[in-house]
């Protein structure tokens, strides 16, 4: 890895380990709660656009913190020292614009980093409501309870927002996850739906995100639809781990997420299948590293994100990983993967290809 990737590395990773103290400068605010990542703001630091927690406790306290000159410019300094100059993504032009009904766009898609756009499909969870069993990191219906959102993005509504995204913002992929519904295909119909919509409308690259369906037929069924790229994300791996994090989703064996990854790459293709890895909950960085070798191999890219806790969740309180600790399963991680030739960025669409919450891309870098 060369010095300067080395060194901004370093940096992003410590910005989001720690947060910054953002007074509200001018540009797109970013998100508080709902589906991740919320409590964040997109910065562009060196030219690469990083989603940074600013809304959270954590953030509040943080070393860093965002300056503005008389002339308008950002810098980033920790402490009384300049650390970098810093540009905040504009407020995307489609946010002005309503449905034919009067919903915001805004209420149906968000912009995230400087040109993906992203969707909850169903801003509800068959898990949400029972902290016994949701996923304790979790603040999907925050969105949904503060009016910020609607319950069920139709796929002409999504569609709808794409293009114009695509026409006014330059919006260049779509990211669409959902809470998982009660029912067996576990959000890969609304998947296949909403992307057959969007297509018809825009070329996008699109990558949907959902839970493991029961029926493995329905990865070509999504695939068919124009579906690019698929996410199902462990989040975390050691039993012990999921079993506290996880409760109800851990239900779900992590050999049954392997053999479904299987049943995916099959489909989608090696690379295109990613999933997210939320470092620092518990598991440790060589169970972290062993789970992300297994998943190279099966042709799965593993997102090791550092968790970022989210106010009014069971976790808001829940200590950072350490920079060291993110920056040894980076490495790690990275080394694996330019071994096994897998690239975030020859991912046709996703939160990997877009990597703003995570540093692990610039660990790529040859070393």
């Amino acid at each position: 890895m060369a010095d300067a990737e080395s060194r901004l590395g370093t940096l992003l990773t410590e910005l989001q380990v720690h947060g910054v103290v953002d007074p509200a400068v001018p540009g797109n605010q970013g998100r508080r709660g709902g589906a991740g990542p919320s409590d964040h703001r997109a910065l562009t630091i060196e030219g690469t656009t990083v989603m940074v927690p600013v809304y959270n406790a954590r953030s509040q306290a943080s070393p860093y913190r965002l300056n503005t000159a008389a002339d308008g410019s950002l810098s980033l300094a920790q402490g009384d020292s300049p650390v970098a100059q810093v540009q905040v993504p504009p407020e995307p032009a489609f946010y002005g614009l309503k449905t034919a009904e009067g919903i915001p766009y805004r209420a149906i898609a968000l912009l995230h980093s400087r040109d993906v756009l992203a969707t909850t499909l169903l801003q509800t969870c068959i898990r949400f409501r029972d902290r016994s069993q949701s996923c304790q990191f979790c603040a999907i219906e925050q969105s949904l309870e503060g009016g910020r959102t609607v319950v069920r993005k139709t796929p002409q509504q999504v569609a709808e927002v794409a293009e114009a995204a695509v026409r006014l913002d330059g919006v260049r992929q779509l990211v669409m996850t959902t809470g998982t519904p009660n029912s067996d295909d576990r959000g890969a119909r609304l998947m296949a739906e909403t992307a057959l919509a969007v297509k018809a409308r825009v070329d996008l690259p699109i990558q949907g995100q959902c839970e493991p369906p029961e029926d493995p037929s329905w990865y070509q069924v999504m695939k068919d639809a124009g579906v690019d790229s698929l996410g199902m994300h462990l989040e975390v791996v050691e039993d012990a781990v999921r079993r506290r994090i996880l409760p109800g989703k851990s239900e779900l064996s992590l050999e049954r997420y392997y053999e479904a990854f299987a049943q995916a790459v099959a489909v989608f293709g090696r690379g295109q299948v990613t999933t997210y890895l939320l470092a620092g909950l518990g598991d440790s960085a060589e169970s972290l590293i062993a789970c992300s070798e297994r998943l190279i191999q099966l042709g799965v890219y593993p997102f090791v994100v550092p968790f970022v806790p989210i106010a009014g969740t069971p976790l808001q309180d829940h200590p950072a990983p350490s920079t060291a600790f993110m920056v040894e399963v980076y490495t790690a991680v990275a080394a694996l993967l330019r071994a096994s030739d897998l690239r975030a960025e020859a991912m046709a669409a996703g939160c990997a290809k877009c990597g703003a919450c995570s540093a692990l891309a610039l660990f790529e870098q040859e070393a």
